[in-house]
């Protein structure tokens, strides 16, 4: 079990007297513990123990600040200046629970930033000249800070000139009605900036100050405060329990942006797109809080809850206005489904070179989902990816499908244990996974299920965002040369993450201690069933596949090689600056399924000789080319002629880029004045779908 011992600081005196500034927020004894237990896992728990010296404090520092103003559009030179009084100071400050340094910088910053959206607002009302031949620099983030407040002031009225000029380039006439218009439209943004900036309390800002932290060490571990630790738990467990429906912070009100098919509201038809609610009783009998001006996080921390319980809304329906009489709305929560970020099945027929007909399935996962909890609890029907994909292979099945296609691009990862338990419906019992702890002890994952659910042609499709437990599955079915892995390299996650619950890393004497001082005050509402204290996920292991090799800034690379549109520089483990290095164990015993060398050779001279003769594929190169030009622009022009001149070529030419992709496919194309037809152009699919066919056909001719 996890222990570190932390004592709140009682005596001790910040360095950084925040009481006498004009302080937003400030950090709570709480968070001080949090921060110097945090510290204390590093230094000995983590798969790095990194210790806190002055390199790492600078990056700490680093950090903050661009986290906070990456594109340097707030802070001024003279705030940065003297802020490098800390760079070498904030690791023993944090090992001391001395948050007083980060809370000034976070401070200043927000001060900074309602400064310069009061002054935008200011200059919605000015005039503004767009006849004149100016440039706005909308990316600064290779210039200096603003070295004084007229620079600043020059930045932001071009700021406000530039938001104008696209209303207006937008609106269907430039009428003096249309210009006032845009101004309201305009001035009720920056409003709500504004408003929501004006709401930021401590817990936020020690979010964003511990992730300053933790990025300094790993670029995989986490604090969660408690509404983020619910929020990341939820989304591995693909579930929620709650009212079933997304909801949005609209000028100080909360209104329902999506309803959520299965839910109760959905069942119910209690709620509508663009209904505001206003109040919330819990219960039968509650009385009703009037939510108005809360925060989004505390909003919906009151309106979730456990399943089986009821929640009461008075809600404004969409169209009315505030003023109306609110409905009363009664709904009892209920465990929701997250089935659009489930894995879903296609089925497609291609015509292979040999002149025969194909019928593949196409399975996407985006991520490993597990529900623990209802793992824990036995629940026999407990979602997760594995039961759901079995349930698909079986659906295939009867479809009769000649080999299966599973989708793994931008999956970012999720459950090491359903990325195992998933290699073992295409493999029978055997090592899918090495992992190797802090202690450096290796432990062998295995699939210990016998039987397989699919034992034909089977081809992963990855990309640069196909990483951890998508890395996993693919490369134990390249190892096994169980199937065709295609695509790009994937991202080079090769980390393990334990969720470990603030609660058992704080000693027991600091627990007593902030419960007896209960702050609550400024520190956002706990939602129910979420960590107190909330949650750091830490790399505690680092995976290897059962060849040895690490996937650390390596990933898989694919048997065979499409091009990317995402530069692998800016992009991936190997663009992390703290990320660990990639390494090599001892292989473990597993027996090969079949050796793919020959038929890879012979899949790869087939695609690139349907490559050198596509349409489609010099379609993509040249879209990944025009994709880095777009990287390098940094700056629009805000006279009005030349900006409307761009913009009109560059609608042609995304038209003409449409059009060609519909006369490539033979579809018909896109007039002047219809609306943008939906396309879904996704080539690297479309000749992954040719190659699984070339696959089923020469994998009978060479090996069955």
């Amino acid at each position: 079990m996890l222990l570190v011992t932390a004592i709140v600081a009682c005596g001790s005196k910040p360095r950084v007297d925040l009481e006498g500034n004009a302080v937003q927020v400030m950090p709570t004894s709480q968070h001080a513990v949090i921060a110097k237990s945090v510290v204390g896992l590093f230094e000995s728990y983590s798969y790095k123990k990194v210790p806190l010296e002055d390199s790492i404090s600078s990056i700490i520092y680093e950090n903050l600040l661009s986290s906070l103003d990456d594109g340097k559009n707030y802070l001024m030179k003279e705030d940065v200046d003297g802020f490098e009084a800390y760079r070498y100071l904030m690791a023993s400050d944090f090992k001391k629970g001395d948050l007083s340094a980060a809370y000034q910088v976070f401070n200043t910053y927000i001060s900074r930033y309602l400064n310069r959206m009061e002054f935008a607002l200011e200059m919605v009302d000015e005039a503004h000249d767009f006849s004149l031949e100016e440039q706005y620099v909308y990316n600064r983030k290779g210039l200096d800070w603003f070295a004084n407040q007229v620079e600043a002031d020059e930045q932001w009225r071009k700021r406000v000139k530039y938001d104008l000029l696209n209303l207006r380039l937008n609106s269907a006439n430039q009428s003096d009605s249309t210009l006032n218009k845009n101004r309201e439209t305009l001035k009720n943004r920056y409003s709500q900036l504004i408003s929501q900036a004006k709401k930021t309390d401590n817990n936020e800002a020690f979010q964003v100050i511990m992730a300053a932290l933790t990025d300094a060490i790993d670029p995989h571990t986490s604090y969660f405060n408690p509404y983020f630790a619910q929020q990341f738990n939820e989304g591995i467990s693909n579930t929620f329990e709650g009212i079933g429906a997304r909801l949005t912070m609209d000028n100080e009100v909360v209104r329902v942006a999506e309803v959520i098919a299965g839910g109760p509201v959905f069942k119910e038809k209690a709620l509508q797109i663009d209904d505001r609610i206003i109040a919330v009783a819990q219960g039968e009998n509650g009385d009703f809080e009037d939510i108005i001006g809360w925060r989004l996080d505390n909003a919906v921390a009151k309106i979730k809850g456990p399943k089986g319980t009821v929640v009461r809304l008075k809600v404004i329906p969409a169209g009315q206005e505030l003023t109306a009489e609110p409905k009363i709305v009664s709904l009892t929560r209920e465990k929701i489904v997250l089935e659009e970020e489930s894995a879903k099945k296609e089925v497609r027929t291609i015509k292979g070179e040999d002149g025969k007909t194909y019928k593949l399935g196409i399975i996407s996962v985006p991520k490993f989902y597990m529900d623990f909890n209802a793992y824990r609890r036995g629940d026999a029907n407990y979602k997760s990816t594995t039961r759901d994909v079995r349930l698909i292979i079986d659906s295939l099945k009867e479809e009769e499908v000649d080999g299966i296609l599973m989708d793994l691009r931008f999956n970012g990862g999720g459950s090491l244990v359903e990325s195992i338990e998933l290699a073992g419906l295409f493999i029978d019992k055997g090592p899918v996974v090495q992992v190797r702890d802090t202690r450096n002890r290796v432990e062998v994952n295995s699939d210990e299920e016998e039987g397989i659910a699919w034992d034909g042609p089977l081809g992963v499709i990855i990309n640069r965002f196909s990483a951890s437990a998508s890395e996993i599955f693919a490369g134990a079915i390249q190892d096994y040369g169980r199937g065709l892995i295609l695509g790009t390299q994937s991202y080079g996650k090769g980390t393990v993450q334990s969720a470990v619950d603030m609660e058992r890393v704080i000693s027991p004497t600091d627990r007593l201690l902030l419960k007896a001082k209960n702050e609550e005050s400024g520190s956002g509402i706990v939602p129910t069933g979420a960590p107190q204290f909330g949650q750091i996920n830490i790399t505690m292991a680092k995976f290897y596949r059962i060849t040895g090799s690490s996937t650390q800034h390596r990933g898989v690379t694919p048997d065979i090689v499409f091009p990317s549109i995402y530069d692998y520089d800016k992009y991936g483990e190997s663009a992390e600056p703290s990320a660990l290095p990639w390494d090599q164990i001892q292989a473990t015993n597993f027996d090969v399924v079949y050796d793919l060398n020959n038929v890879i050779s012979g899949l790869g001279n087939r695609h690139q000789e349907r490559m050198s003769n596509s349409s489609e594929y010099k379609f993509l190169l040249e879209d990944i080319e025009l994709s880095k030009l777009r990287e390098n622009e940094v700056s629009v022009s805000l006279n009005e002629a030349v900006l409307k001149k761009e913009r009109d070529e560059n609608q042609q030419k995304h038209r003409a880029r449409i059009n060609e992709g519909l006369r490539i496919r033979g579809l018909p194309q896109w007039k002047e004045g219809e609306p943008q037809p939906k396309v879904d152009f996704d080539f690297i699919k479309d000749e992954s779908l040719h190659v699984m066919a070339d696959f089923i056909s020469l994998k009978r001719d060479t090996i069955l």
